[in-house]
């Protein structure tokens, strides 16, 4: 028999109505799928995340679950890991008790990002006490990267440590020194740091500490202080030296003093009621006869002495070169330095300054890089002096020519996985250089986690789910202490699909997947939890394909089936009158491992879900194919007897890759109520069912079935004999070139109200025989990109008679196939996968008029490498 005949306008909702609210059936948890989710331990990856706003209680330094503290970090930390800190306020004193190795060790690094700062310490109110960071009796460690704030105790402290470096931070505090090497520690490099000190000494190296590399720092106001620290290296430095020295030595043989900067203090009214010693470079008795001094920089500008050497002081470089054998190619003149953006972590050079491209390349302990970051460049408007390239710059800071910055769009990665993405990022100056310029930072849209500081970027990334996928790009020739460039970049991402043999996760029936076997109440939800599938978390499933089954419905309705987090969309999936069952093929995203499916009906309705597969970073693409019919046992080999199962066999009809094929099978003519299921070929017959009907009814569903051999099986569970039909959509498999971006449910087409169909004359239904054109909608996609089919669940209501619904791609020729059955006065609703070249046609194929509503799912696209 056909279905009660009568309108049901009002069961498809019209864009823009009113929200349904209704109580919600509380979550359950669904019907067995396999799950592989268990408690993670700490982190044994490279890095190990801590995050003040994303942290997570008890976290492990996941990705996923950062710390909340550097000092829980410090507590695991392993050798050739790296505790990457984002940016914060972190008021802590963080002891270093874990050692790493020459090969492998452990490094503690601030993510700097160009609009956050890392910040450690006794900053704003806090009132604590203690060093900020104490390495004591540990070997082979870095600390890099930090805005250090201490208070009446040294911040750092390194302590009977070898191989330990602290580079690249910011330290401000009261205490002298700012940084304290001691202990007999050897082989500690503190290189690239801008020590902010109260005005006298802002690093002290002393207690029998050997083999000290002082490297590229600069201190604004104070001065460096090594004493007992033999074999020590100071090369490179800044510094405007206080109301004491600005480098001295004391009992400390074999030191080299080399490419340094040193300047009085501007204003030297700072040192007002301070003891002074106003010598640029002391360096007594002791250690005299094994200390190199060459391609330094002394500003005479205040009348200072220039050296200090032994006994003897000097006031001009040719009376301490005459004298001593020292200070070759030392320069004594103002080095213009150019205070304006020392507040924000560094003092450059002016133009003709001269350090510029005078320095000596080869002396000790140059680094590669800069206080910033940044590699040697050759000014061309200045004579190359220095030794070795000749254009290395003296003091802390290089100066630099235009710079160019290129980001390469954001891409899906050459022969890897569909969610796989390469970045790539470089910088470039019109100036010769030894290296590159500038750093870069990099946060991915689905992660809170920055990356990075790296000269330029080459990296891979595999996103969680399909979709908009994008990261966003910040580079810097100041090592982020001021604004450099920030470039996003955005691609789109596909997921691939693997289908699985009909799974129930819900019967509301039966209790399966809900506590209770009550129907769905009137205006409300049913929440089914999905964990994981076959070892998929929930977080890396983009969406679900499942059948749905409206059953038992005391009044007209219809189900909405959509992501848990979202607000409930205005699209439909199943549309049904009182008492008859209803199937309909569902594809729905995942947000948050859970799904809702709603009742927007007056009366109860109880649901069933089937599982039939999933979309993810592993599976296959996709095929389209024109709608082709390839099964009719109308005209092939009889109907179905009672309780019988066919064969089809699609050798030929598909690529021999094929895993799974998309057929829109209907049901007509059965002689008696029942079921038919479509399932591999060589498997039992499952409990899931495709299609429900009654007797004399045609009903469609669109099915994503597994082939086995190319082969699957059609199973008629039913009494009677029943016809099927199936008309071929396209097929998945390893040469499937189409992914699936899920960017629904919403509705893109309602001829009741003339949405999405221009040029129509506004909310009038089809004619007789009449085709409009519709557009999937890709707006909402953070990158241009074009749909190569769609996935819509289509729906008829209010026909003035009875016929069929045709989708084809607008560019090709209309098939001989339909994708929806339907009866006058009767909606009906089918899910469709259609190509979308010239747009998605929709032929209302019926001597009557029809209203024609289409409700996208999401849209399949090819890759963007």
């Amino acid at each position: 028999m056909k279905r009660a005949v009568r309108s049901l306008l009002a069961l498809v909702p019209l864009v823009g109505a009113a929200t349904l609210v209704g109580p919600v059936i509380p979550a359950a948890t669904a019907a067995p799928v396999p799950s592989s989710a268990s408690a993670a331990p700490t982190s044994t990856g490279s890095e190990l995340f801590v995050s003040e706003t994303d942290c997570v209680p008890n976290g492990d330094g996941r990705a996923e679950s950062p710390f909340c503290t550097i000092s829980a970090a410090a507590a695991v930390v392993q050798p050739g890991q790296t505790v990457l800190v984002q940016p914060g306020l972190y008021p802590e004193s963080v002891a270093v008790t874990r050692s790493g190795t020459a090969a492998a060790p452990i490094t503690f690094k601030a993510a700097k990002t160009g609009d956050g700062v890392v910040r450690v310490g006794r900053y704003g109110a806090d009132t604590g006490t203690g060093s900020v960071f104490t390495l004591r009796q540990v070997h082979d460690v870095v600390v890099e990267g930090f805005a250090i704030y201490g208070r009446t105790e040294v911040p750092v402290v390194v302590d009977g440590a070898s191989g330990v470096a602290i580079d690249g931070t910011s330290i401000t505090g009261t205490s002298r020194p700012l940084i304290e090497v001691t202990g007999g520690s050897a082989d500690v490099t503190i290189s690239r740091n801008f020590l902010q000190s109260p005005g006298t000494t802002a690093l002290a190296v002393e207690g029998d500490s050997t083999g000290t590399m002082v490297i590229a720092n600069q201190i604004p106001n104070g001065g460096m202080d090594l004493t007992r620290a033999a074999g020590a290296t100071v090369t490179n430095n800044t510094i405007q030296a206080g109301c004491a020295p600005g480098i001295t030595l004391v009992a400390s043989p074999g030191v080299t003093v080399a490419n340094n900067i040193v300047k009085p203090l501007p204003d030297q009214r700072l040192c007002e009621g301070e003891p002074t010693v106003k010598t640029a470079i002391m360096v007594l008795p002791v250690e005299v006869p094994q200390t190199t001094v060459h391609h330094n920089l002394i500003d005479p500008t205040t009348g200072w002495a220039l050296y200090r050497w032994g006994a003897t002081t000097y006031r001009t470089l040719g009376d301490f070169q005459a004298a001593t054998g020292q200070g070759a190619f030392d320069i004594v003149a103002d080095p213009l330095l150019d205070p304006r953006f020392e507040d924000r972590g560094y003092i450059a050079l002016k133009q003709s300054s001269p350090a510029i491209d005078s320095a000596d390349a080869n002396a000790p302990g140059v680094l590669a890089t800069d206080l910033m970051g940044n590699a040697h460049a050759d000014d061309p408007t200045w004579a190359n002096t220095g030794t070795g390239n000749g254009y290395h710059d003296r003091g802390a800071v290089e100066r630099l020519g235009p710079t160019t910055l290129r980001v390469e769009r954001l891409h899906r990665t050459i022969g890897a996985g569909p969610l796989d993405t390469t970045l790539r990022a470089s910088a470039s100056t019109q100036w010769t250089t030894d290296g590159p310029i500038g750093s870069f930072v990099y946060q991915y849209g689905d992660s809170p986690l920055w990356r990075g500081g790296t000269p330029s970027l080459n990296e891979n990334h595999r996103f969680r789910r399909a979709g908009s996928a994008c990261v966003q790009v910040n580079w810097s020739t100041t090592g982020f202490r001021s604004a450099g460039a920030s470039a996003p970049s955005c691609t789109v991402l596909g997921a691939h699909y693997t289908a699985v043999a009909p799974k129930r996760l819900l019967d509301t029936r039966s209790a399966v997947g809900v506590g209770t076997s009550t129907p769905v109440p009137p205006k409300s939800e049913v929440v089914v939890p999905v964990d994981s599938i076959g070892g998929v978390p929930a977080a890396d499933i983009s969406a679900l394909v499942l059948n749905v089954t409206a059953t038992q419905p005391t009044t007209a309705g219809f189900l909405t089936v959509y992501p848990d987090g979202t607000n409930a969309p205005t699209a439909s999936n199943v549309n049904f009158v009182a008492g008859e069952t209803v199937p309909n093929l569902v594809t729905v995203p995942m947000s948050n491992g859970k799904i809702r499916i709603r009742n927007s009906s007056g009366g109860t309705v109880h649901v069933v879900a089937d599982l039939q597969g999933w979309y993810a970073e592993a599976g296959d693409g996709f095929a389209t194919q024109p709608l082709t019919r390839v099964l009719d046992t109308r005209t092939d080999g009889g109907a179905l007897a009672p309780n019988s199962t066919r064969t089809l066999n699609l050798d030929r009809k598909v690529s021999p890759g094929a895993t799974a094929v998309v057929l829109n099978v209907t049901v007509t003519a059965p002689t008696t109520s029942g079921v038919l299921k479509v399932f591999p070929y060589g498997s039992p017959v499952p409990t899931a069912s495709n299609l429900n009907f009654v007797a004399g009814q045609t009903i469609p569903n669109l099915v994503i079935v597994p082939v086995t051999d190319l082969k699957a099986n059609i199973h008629n569970q039913s009494s009677g004999s029943v016809h099927v039909i199936a008309d071929l959509a396209g097929y998945f498999g390893v040469d499937g070139q189409l992914s699936y971006v899920p960017n629904g449910p919403l509705r893109i087409a309602d001829s009741r109200d003339g949405m999405g169909l221009p040029n129509r004359g506004g909310a009038k239904p089809l004619q007789p025989w009449e085709s409009v054109n519709v557009s999937p909608y890709v707006d909402n996609l953070a990158c241009c990109v074009t749909a190569a089919a769609v996935v819509a669940n289509l729906t008829v209501t209010a026909p003035a008679s009875s016929g069929f619904l045709i989708a084809h791609p607008g560019a090709e020729a209309r098939p001989p196939v339909s994708n929806l059955n339907f009866v006058a006065g009767e909606t009906s609703s089918n899910l469709a996968i259609v190509g979308t070249k010239g747009g998605l046609n929709l032929y209302n194929s019926s001597s009557g008029t029809a209203h024609v509503v289409a409700d996208q799912a999401g849209i399949f696209v090819t890759p963007q490498y």
